[in-house]
């Protein structure tokens, strides 16, 4: 566990220092526009979206090691070729504008674009691999231990998502954007040595790791298929079986093509169709719908805050105080599911998650908010399609803000908007903040009801369709703010995200009372030791 432990830090170092990073980086490159970035978050959502479910069969028909190994070099490699590739746009942009037009920078962008996103799709099969399936290998049966591992890893990504930006930022403030690609592709490098070796030493450790439920059974339906093909060329002459053999190799040359061309297609399909027909379906679901919302420390929430007079002191102090609320609520989560059992306590964990969300709520009516639903959420959009004339009202108060805009814009960095009161964004960022208890221990519960439930031949598929589904609804959130991205309408998109949540939790009760009937609302009961020889839901109470 040690060993798993040194592993996830690295892994994961690497992980949020990359994912800090390219996100600047493509700002910087288009000249502080947030172009590059959106399509950067575009392609990544729609590849996960699209092939989740693919890489998930491919962790499942694969040995563990090769999975692992496979994701690991994929991965450090793409990170580490961006990084070169990023350097040297850095360092001849200049030249590379004037080259074609600006044709060669353009194709620079996109193969920046491109190699990241192989990086993530790699990373998403690394951490389907190790925290989806490993993790329960090495945990075994016992589930006490699998939840403080899975503590763990999380405690481990808190921190982590606190260190890492602050390290790359101050290489970046201090150096520059070329010093900081440097750095980056040098860790990478680095951490991929170190990685590899400690998962070969976990490998070692854990003789389990070598035998998978789904490559077993693929290899004895091959051998089975074999057997059939020797008895039936024996019961056959020489004559006709060597024109059987004929027939059979020129239907299978026909069909192949056509096989392999629409595995994808049908791996894809299987994929959500078992993850449907799981009992945990509806868990993974409210897991799912808990993406679409703007309550978060993302870029949404932290460019509303600015407009509502918060520095960047301010809220660097917040992003502190969420991870810490992060790390109790992971702490909790191991507390809680001893002393009521495992579905019991994502049914608790959405309770308080929604408990403090309603201060968010109440937030959108308290003095200072900017929620105004006389303009319409549509207002600027239509402007950005259709000038001043797709307006759908006049507004007298837009002609005033038109001459002093360039001042605002030079100096948006430097002093923070002022407004009436603080009391809106004060409730805001107290519920979201307090929301994180609620919110990690419920992540844990649904992460561990799938580890637990799902087979061990379909882990891989099974949780690269959850993926898919968090960043569809993860798209769709980004979509809504799209359409609706000035702050008189950020309370509008609160109370959209909160009733998501909501929905989110009601399909959790729905399966939680369905495992447990009554039983769910006996908190005290003592978790069941499980039964060998029939897994089932009741026993993860």
């Amino acid at each position: 566990m040690i060993l798993a432990g040194d592993r996830c830090v690295v892994m994961l170092q690497g992980d949020r220092m990359w994912n800090f990073a390219v996100a600047v980086f493509l700002v910087e490159l288009y000249g502080n526009s947030l172009l590059l970035t959106a399509v950067y978050g575009l392609v990544v959502a729609g590849s996960v979206l699209l092939l989740g479910a693919i890489i998930g069969d491919w962790v499942d028909k694969n040995p563990r090691l090769k999975v692992a190994q496979t994701s690991l070099v994929v991965q450090n490699s793409a990170v580490i070729l961006c990084g070169v590739l990023l350097m040297a746009v850095f360092q001849f942009k200049v030249q590379l504008t004037t080259l074609y037009n600006g044709w060669l920078l353009t194709t620079c962008y996109i193969m920046v674009i491109t190699i990241a996103n192989i990086a993530n799709l790699a990373s998403t099969a690394m951490s389907i691999t190790i925290q989806r399936d490993w993790v329960v290998v090495v945990a075994g049966d016992d589930r006490s231990k699998l939840a403080d591992m899975n503590a763990t890893v999380r405690i481990i990504d808190q921190l982590t998502n606190i260190l890492a930006p602050m390290l790359v930022g101050q290489i970046m403030a201090f150096g520059s954007h070329f010093i900081g690609c440097g750095f980056i592709s040098g860790w990478n490098l680095f951490s991929m040595g170190l990685e590899y070796f400690l998962l070969w030493k976990v490998y070692q450790k854990t003789p389990a790791l070598a035998f998978k439920a789904g490559q077993k059974d693929a290899d004895d339906q091959e051998l089975k298929h074999l057997n059939v093909q020797k008895e039936t060329g024996n019961s056959e002459s020489p004559a006709e079986g060597s024109q059987l053999m004929n027939e059979t190799a020129e239907v299978k040359k026909n069909t192949s093509c056509c096989y392999q061309m629409t595995e994808p297609i049908r791996t894809f399909k299987d994929g959500w169709v078992a993850y449907y027909n799981q009992s945990i379906f509806f868990a993974g679901m409210s897991l799912s719908f808990l993406y679409m919302t703007v309550l978060g420390f993302d870029c949404i929430t932290t460019g509303y805050a600015y407009t509502q007079g918060l520095n960047g002191s301010v809220l660097s102090l917040l992003m502190g105080a969420s991870a810490i609320s992060g790390i109790c609520g992971t702490v909790a989560f191991t507390w809680i599911r001893k002393k009521c059992g495992l579905i019991r306590t994502g049914f608790i964990a959405g309770v308080t998650q929604l408990s403090c969300l309603t201060l968010c709520v109440a937030s959108v009516f308290a003095p200072g908010s900017p929620f105004d639903l006389s303009i319409s959420p549509f207002d600027e959009v239509l402007k950005h399609l259709f000038g001043d004339s797709g307006s759908l009202r006049e507004s007298p108060t837009l002609v005033p803000t038109i001459e002093p805009k360039i001042q605002i814009n030079a100096t948006v960095f430097e002093k923070a908007p002022q407004v009436e009161s603080y009391m809106s964004v004060s409730l805001l960022f107290a519920g979201v903040i307090a929301a994180r208890i609620g919110l990690w221990s419920f992540d844990l519960t649904v992460t561990q009801l799938i580890q637990e439930n799902v087979i061990e031949s379909e882990r891989g598929i099974i949780n690269g369709v959850q993926n898919s589904m968090n960043y569809l609804l993860d798209l769709l959130h980004f979509i809504m703010v799209i359409l609706a991205p000035n702050p008189e309408a950020f309370g509008l998109l609160v109370i959209i995200s909160v009733s998501f949540v909501a929905m989110g939790h009601m399909m959790y009760f729905r399966f939680a009372y369905k495992s447990l009937r009554s039983r769910l609302f006996l908190f005290c009961s003592p978790e069941q030791k499980p039964d060998p020889n029939n897994p089932s839901l009741p026993n993860s109470v």
